[in-house]
């Protein structure tokens, strides 16, 4: 391993946790919502904002006529997005 690779493993990693946190949020949310969890607890709250944060771009793409399918696809696209462009750009920067 030379020591261009030692000092990009760090960053490959950071970018590879940082997507699998974002991922893990939504999932998160989304069980929550699915469970119907209560709206007035901090976490769930948190959890909300955070996941609408991350998904600004994704979470009302979809119009089914059924709300819980637009969240699933809108926030589960979203977290599906940040796990495979984040571990394939974390796997490109630890290649380099």
């Amino acid at each position: 391993m030379s020591a261009k690779n030692v000092r990009l493993g760090p960053a490959a990693t950071a970018i590879a946790v940082a997507a699998d946190v974002a991922a893990t949020v939504i999932g998160l949310w989304l069980v929550m919502y699915l469970l119907d969890a209560n709206p007035a607890n901090d976490l769930v709250n948190l959890l909300e904002h955070l996941a609408r944060w991350l998904a600004a771009w994704s979470h009302d793409m979809f119009t089914f006529d059924e709300e819980w399918a637009r969240v699933v696809c809108g926030y589960g696209l979203a977290a599906l997005v940040y796990l495979v462009v984040g571990n394939m750009l974390a796997r490109r920067v630890r290649r380099m």
